[in-house]
């Protein structure tokens, strides 16, 4: 039985009764908890919980006195109603007409911080196209009438899919929509010619591009510049009731985000630890692929891009994939990253 957040809330206790006031502080001011609370993280192996891994690893949670327990499910269905029940502290979400629709439904789950975007000039999600288009596709309005896998239907991928398009003037029935969940299946349907091109995901663009079967087609940041793919969600009993485990919580995972930022995005510290934290923790396990592949965003100062996600709601509710309404205000809380970055000052 998977238990939630075990310590004292802010809003039961006072702030004095749960931190160790005996205790040397961390950053800044902010002093470690005064008894072990154990934080459980729904995570999945991805590539996206850099900052769950790399503060685990490098002892930022323990700093402060928090334990980190990792739970898995197979599918959101089962993890955001336990989440929303306090059995899981913090989850990530993809942005979905699914997950917005849960939520439309009564899932009262919280949006607290980014867990993915696209780089500029390397996205991670990319479009890439078969070696045989290469003299056929030279823009995106050359995709009209070709043959494009993409993983969902009323997902973030569909919604970049339609970004694409748009930038393209293109509209859907310009091109031939293949629906192909399986990232692996994609690459194989670009390789066999199945599929003229595909929303594909790194590592297997860069593994693709690696073996010749495809190559990367511009990139995201083109037509989506500011596509908000994943968040961190954060369960009503922990954001509200569980203050001082939260903020810390909050602050020792923005410290791994930064070191992942340090690492990937500016090339200094040690960038072998860190992908080392990685590896160990996600399927990729090649460090020569590593050093190759496009990396997720993560946003140091924890910030997510709220018009997008107001705009992807839209999107999906327009389409008819939410039966219900979501008040986006109320569903995103970006107070504890505000709070955290308070506390560590701002990225640099």
């Amino acid at each position: 039985m998977l238990s939630g957040c075990q310590g004292g809330g802010a809003s039961k206790e006072k702030e004095s009764d749960v931190v160790d006031a005996k205790a040397k502080p961390v950053d800044g001011n902010l002093k470690p908890l005064k008894k072990p609370a154990t934080v459980v993280i729904a995570e999945d192996d991805s590539a996206s919980a850099a900052g769950f891994y790399i503060a685990d690893a490098k002892g930022y949670f323990k700093d402060y006195n928090i334990n980190i327990k990792f739970a898995k499910f197979s599918n959101s269905d089962d993890m955001l109603p336990a989440l929303a029940s306090g059995k899981v502290d913090v989850a990530g979400g993809i942005s979905s007409a699914s997950f917005f629709n849960s939520i439309a439904q009564g899932i009262d789950v919280k949006m607290i911080a980014d867990k993915g975007h696209n780089l500029k000039g390397q996205s991670y999600f990319s479009f890439v196209v078969s070696k045989r288009m290469k003299n056929k596709i030279k823009s995106y309005k050359d995709f009209k009438g070709k043959k494009i896998a993409v993983s969902t239907k009323n997902g973030v991928d569909d919604y970049i899919f339609s970004q694409m398009l748009k930038h393209a003037g293109l509209s859907r029935k310009d091109v031939h929509f293949v629906l192909m969940p399986d990232f692996g299946n994609m690459m194989s349907a670009v390789a066999n010619g199945t599929v003229d091109a595909a929303l594909q995901i790194e590592p297997m663009i860069t593994q693709g591009e690696m073996k010749g079967i495809h190559y990367r087609f511009g990139d995201t940041t083109d037509y989506a510049p500011k596509a908000q793919i994943a968040m961190v969600l954060g369960s009503p009993n922990f954001v509200n009731n569980e203050h001082a485990v939260a903020l810390r919580f909050m602050i020792a995972y923005l410290k791994g985000i930064r070191d992942y930022n340090d690492a990937f995005v500016k090339g200094k510290g040690n960038k072998q630890e860190i992908i080392n934290i990685m590896m160990k923790n996600t399927s990729l396990k090649d460090p020569k692929i590593w050093d190759k592949v496009a990396v997720i965003g993560l946003d140091p100062n924890g910030r997510m891009f709220v018009n997008n996600i107001k705009d992807q709601y839209k999107w999906y509710k327009a389409r008819g994939g939410i039966d219900g309404n979501v008040d986006i205000n109320k569903a995103v809380d970006t107070s504890l990253a505000k709070e955290a970055v308070k506390v560590l000052g701002p990225y640099k």
